[in-house]
């Protein structure tokens, strides 16, 4: 069974962060999830624009940069400038008054668009949104910290997006508070990829080939 796993980068050591990328990717990460927060949208610092622009110029696989700001349109172009095509932008719907001015910005630079759902937010209000974005990144926590716990009824939400995905054609992942049981109760029920942090992936004490590939060989 084959499903994406994405490193949390603001779990990673910034105390060598060069060697991380390149562990991560000899280790078989997908992408690199980067975590932008603007103390506004949510209430926490994160990464920062040239802590993506510096992870963009070292890694040779994937960007997945998630716009945890507000107002994100007023900003995006600095975002797009710094990425290159096949990476991923999403953005919260309700932090911009027309969020589908933003995505068609992040389409017309041939980044994929992407949008993050917050454990509050409904499928109902995002139903649109859908059609045209080619990812959909469901929190399973509250955004803006690492380390957080599982909101159950997150579940019936994926549940309800699963349904949809192959009509609207986008890719669904996962992000917060992501364990090995998660991931075997989810990816066979069609859960694209997985945003690993401080749960699986980071702070073990154990070379990232040999924790990526435990979790490529759980039993389903």
């Amino acid at each position: 069974m084959y499903f994406e796993l994405m490193a949390s980068m603001m779990c990673a050591n910034y105390g060598n962060l060069e060697n991380e990328i390149r562990q991560l990717e000899e280790g078989g990460i997908d992408s690199f999830h980067i975590d932008i927060m603007d103390g506004r949208y949510v209430p926490n610092y994160a990464m920062s624009l040239n802590d993506m622009r510096y992870i963009a110029s070292v890694a040779k696989k994937p960007l997945d940069v998630h716009l945890m700001v507000e107002h994100p349109n007023n900003t995006i172009e600095l975002f797009i400038n710094a990425l290159r095509a096949g990476d991923t932008i999403y953005i919260h719907p309700e932090a911009e008054y027309h969020p589908s001015t933003t995505l068609q910005k992040i389409i017309n630079a041939k980044l994929i668009p992407g949008i993050a759902i917050n454990p509050g937010t409904s499928v109902e209000t995002v139903m649109e949104m859908l059609r045209i974005v080619k990812k959909v990144l469901v929190m399973t926590v509250n955004p803006g910290n690492a380390g957080q716990m599982f909101m159950p009824y997150v579940g019936k939400k994926i549940t309800k997006l699963l349904s949809l995905k192959d009509e609207m054609h986008f890719e669904l992942y996962w992000d917060g508070a992501c364990s090995a049981d998660k991931i075997l109760e989810f990816a066979p029920k069609g859960v694209d990829g997985f945003v690993l942090g401080s749960s699986l992936l980071f702070g073990k004490k154990k070379p990232y080939g040999e924790i990526l590939k435990g979790i490529r060989d759980l039993k389903f």
